[in-house]
């Protein structure tokens, strides 16, 4: 089967799918890995360094929490 007669086999909106996965792994390949030993450091490493900024770990003080529950006044 040459070539045309693939593409007309295939259809071309699969060689379309095809050559766009091609051309996505092509930009992957090109990409600096990293091992996950180090991502995780650097991670954990960024946790730390931030860590007194994390409302999630130091709290939200009461009258700074757009949260909190609001008051509710009624009058007769």
């Amino acid at each position: 089967m040459d070539m045309v007669n693939f593409v007309h086999h295939v259809g071309s909106s699969s060689v379309l799918a095809l050559e766009k996965a091609v051309q996505q792994l092509q930009l992957e390949a090109g990409l600096d890995h990293v091992k996950v030993s180090q991502a995780a450091a650097g991670v954990n490493r960024f946790c730390l360094q931030n860590a007194q900024h994390d409302p999630l770990l130091t709290g939200v003080s009461s009258s700074t929490n757009p949260f909190r529950s609001q008051k509710v006044y009624s009058f007769l």
